[in-house]
């Protein structure tokens, strides 16, 4: 398993998939292994995709320090891999929270990232959050699936903060275009591959300084493609679009009939969307 040390020597631990030009892939969770994002629904059949299991997940070390989850405190991690992979600039993908950390990274290091792509991604760094109403749009769409009627309810528990452990299971299904035995095994793996003390300290408000961050990205040279689901909550398409609205060079590819993990659900597409976009590198 190859690893490298962190600014504060925590041992990092990575993967390398595929074949072709490296792409740097961080992921969400908050806080989970990477092993969730598998291939990337075929992506490996263009891309080298090197998978970093952050800080405290997969076969990373737990740091000394539990400070160091909050995610701007990773940016260093990210820095240190980089330097690790030998690479002057990055092709940057992140998924879920791990857009916040994407964003951070690029925030502080804008001259090492050539393109960034952000999957079904957070965006707190820019001052976007995903609300409870925004949770209730997007869980409407999904009225007509025969498990909609008993998983609402615990949905809704969930961004109300009063959700129990049955109710995260209970609304799982609205995280996935399609409720399938693919999605069912994929669901599975969550709590065996999330850090949940991790979790906790990974976006505390006071990682984030928005006003800056925007008006980095607001004069920031570089090409972003923001994939979002069209079933998914957080984003949903239009807020995804608010936050591509941010960048001087950003563009949005709405996947139809995807949810939070939008590979699982139509693989080709994905993979046709994100490497249309990496090889058009000017």
């Amino acid at each position: 398993m190859p690893t490298f040390a962190a600014s504060d020597g925590t041992r990092l631990a990575h993967h390398g998939r595929g074949e072709g030009p490296p792409l740097l892939c961080l992921p969400g969770g908050p806080m989970r292994a990477s092993a969730y994002l598998g291939d990337l629904g075929g992506l490996t059949r263009h891309r080298r995709l090197c998978l970093l299991d952050l800080r405290g997940t997969g076969a990373s070390d737990r740091p000394a320090d539990p400070a160091t989850y909050r995610c701007d405190r990773q940016v260093d991690d990210v820095e240190a891999f980089r330097a690790h992979l030998g690479l002057d600039r990055v092709d940057l993908l992140a998924h879920s929270a791990g857009g916040d950390l994407a964003l951070l990274y690029a925030v502080r290091h804008p001259e090492r990232v050539r393109s960034l792509t952000l999957v079904a991604a957070r965006a707190r760094a820019l001052g976007v959050d995903f609300t409870p109403e925004h949770r209730a749009e997007g869980a409407a769409l999904r009225a007509g699936e025969p498990w909609f009627e008993g998983a609402h309810a615990a949905y809704g528990r969930i961004w109300a903060g009063t959700a129990s452990d049955a109710d995260f299971d209970a609304a799982t299904p609205f995280f996935y275009g399609r409720w399938d035995a693919a999605a069912r095994v994929h669901a599975a793996t969550d709590l065996d591959q999330t850090n949940e003390e991790a979790a906790d300290r990974y976006a505390t408000p006071d990682a984030f300084r928005p006003a800056a961050a925007r008006a980095v990205v607001a004069a920031w040279d570089v090409r972003v493609l923001l994939v979002p689901g069209a079933l998914d909550s957080g984003p949903l398409p239009r807020v995804a679009a608010t936050v591509a609205d941010l960048f001087a060079r950003a563009e949005t590819a709405v996947l139809p009939g995807a949810g939070h993990f939008p590979w699982l659900d139509d693989p080709r597409l994905f993979t046709d969307t994100v490497e249309g976009f990496l090889g058009r590198q000017e």
